[in-house]
């Protein structure tokens, strides 16, 4: 099961306990593995105070960060392509896009799907049916994405 934007949860409110009780109530009942991601949470307010020490007891922090360019980056881009339904998308189109995609990520997994989603609404609106580069350079970006890509080059003219 995985809980994300686990971060939010805040250990000093009402809601926030019974939140942090309910998720601890069920990690204890449900035979299943819990997934709880969030950002910093080891400086966040849901380890903090008894509660929050009982859920720190119960986990174990796994830190993530964007994901290194490699095999793995490339067998989640064609996963993700192998998803689109568009008539005129040439197959291993986007993988080719491999370097480009996690340049203009920053091998941030959320900047790369919300990339080939925007491109793919908007081919299926302008009725290309294909994600293209252009498709994606398109797609505005989170500031996270956008601030990591180096500046635009610009030629200098006499």
């Amino acid at each position: 099961m995985l809980v994300d934007e686990i971060h939010n949860i805040s250990q000093r409110t009402q809601a926030g306990a019974e939140v942090s009780d309910t998720l601890k109530y069920f990690s204890e009942r449900i035979p299943a593995t819990f997934v709880y991601a969030g950002i910093d949470l080891e400086t966040s307010e849901l380890l903090v105070g008894r509660r929050g020490a009982q859920i720190a007891g119960r986990f174990t922090l796994v830190p993530t960060g964007p994901f290194p360019y490699g095999d793995e980056w490339k067998g989640l881009i064609a996963t993700m392509e192998d998803t689109l339904i568009l008539h005129n998308h040439p197959p291993r189109s986007l993988v080719k896009l491999d370097r480009y995609l996690h340049n203009r990520t920053d091998g941030m997994i959320g900047a790369l799907s919300h990339a080939i989603r925007g491109a793919a609404i908007d081919a299926i609106l302008d009725g290309s049916e294909r994600v293209t580069k252009e498709g994606l350079d398109a797609i505005p970006l989170d500031y996270a994405a956008e601030s990591a890509r180096p500046a635009p080059k610009t030629a200098a003219r006499r």
